[in-house]
């Protein structure tokens, strides 16, 4: 049975984890584990929810338990699913999270898909998603940027105030984008993107239609990529040709990695916490792939 202890492993996993030589620490946001459930995982009909799910901490309260334990590494939101939070306290809350830390925040949003959720949560129906997460952006922007502040949106309205603190220095906007509206959206609002590792073809596919579509766009400035993958740890696995992308031994991941790297994303961030029973076990396997990875060049 797995076991984690909050107060206790996030601070000595995030120590570790900086310790090592990793870059940054990262989390992800589910509400809620529908029981039975209503609708499969990412919406996909029979597609069951992990058990991991069943207990996922709140987001930036785990964040501000790293930041607490560290020093260096930043500390990004892959992703937090943007129509459940207030926008204006959520942009207050990261920029305090950011003045803390001493400017190591990384705000990945998303839209979501879990309907539970957004019953339960959201601050706007599931078909005006894009819309909330628009919003979000732009109040964002506002209380992150000078006094006086002020904003008037379809939630949001914000006299000129002087809103505080700020963070200490411009918060990296970074959304999950795959359908071709939020690419058009992440190009013309955001500062990088946030794909999921399903495969370094449909990766670098991915990457080179973003492109394009920013040059289409105008866009100048670069985006940055942090590519989410999800490992599954475990015996070597059978090379017969089933076998997912970041499955197995620790050489297979380091492989897969290794297949992504070469599509010439700025980051790789790995989520490896699904299979080792308690935090020392993911200290372990953290460490052994973090040095294998290295030792291959990544």
């Amino acid at each position: 049975m797995r076991q984690y202890d909050l107060g206790k492993d996030v601070p000595d996993v995030a120590r570790a984890a900086e310790r090592t030589g990793y870059d940054s620490l990262w989390v992800f946001e589910r509400a809620l584990f529908p029981e039975p459930a209503t609708q499969g995982l990412y919406g996909i009909e029979g597609l069951p929810w992990p058990d991991a799910y069943r207990s996922v901490a709140e987001p930036l309260v785990t964040l501000t338990l790293a930041a607490a334990a560290t020093e260096r590494v930043r500390l990004g939101t892959s992703v937090l699913v943007a129509p459940l939070h207030v926008p204006f306290q959520l942009a207050k809350s990261l920029a305090t999270l950011d003045a803390a830390s001493g400017g190591r925040v990384i705000a990945g949003f998303g839209t979501g898909w879990s309907h539970d959720e957004y019953a339960a949560a959201s601050v706007r129906p599931f078909a005006e998603r894009g819309q909330a997460l628009d919003e979000l952006i732009a109040v964002c922007r506002a209380v992150w940027g000078p006094d006086p502040v002020a904003y008037k949106g379809h939630l949001t309205r914000i006299a000129p105030a002087v809103v505080g603190p700020k963070p200490a220095r411009p918060i990296p906007i970074m959304l999950a984008a795959s359908s071709a509206r939020a690419r058009r959206r992440l190009v013309d609002h955001a500062d990088g993107w946030l794909p999921v590792g399903t495969g370094a073809e449909a990766v670098a596919r991915e990457w080179r239609q973003l492109r394009e579509l920013a040059a289409e766009r105008g866009r100048t400035e670069p985006i940055r990529t942090v590519l989410r993958i999800n490992a599954e740890y475990g015996e070597e696995a059978p090379a017969d040709g089933r076998r997912r992308p970041f499955q197995g031994s620790v050489d297979q991941i380091v492989a897969d990695l290794a297949e992504h790297a070469e599509i010439g994303l700025d980051e790789i961030l790995l989520d490896l916490q699904a299979s080792p029973r308690d935090a020392e076990e993911l200290k372990d396997l953290a460490a052994e792939v973090y040095e294998k990875a290295r030792a291959a060049g990544i």
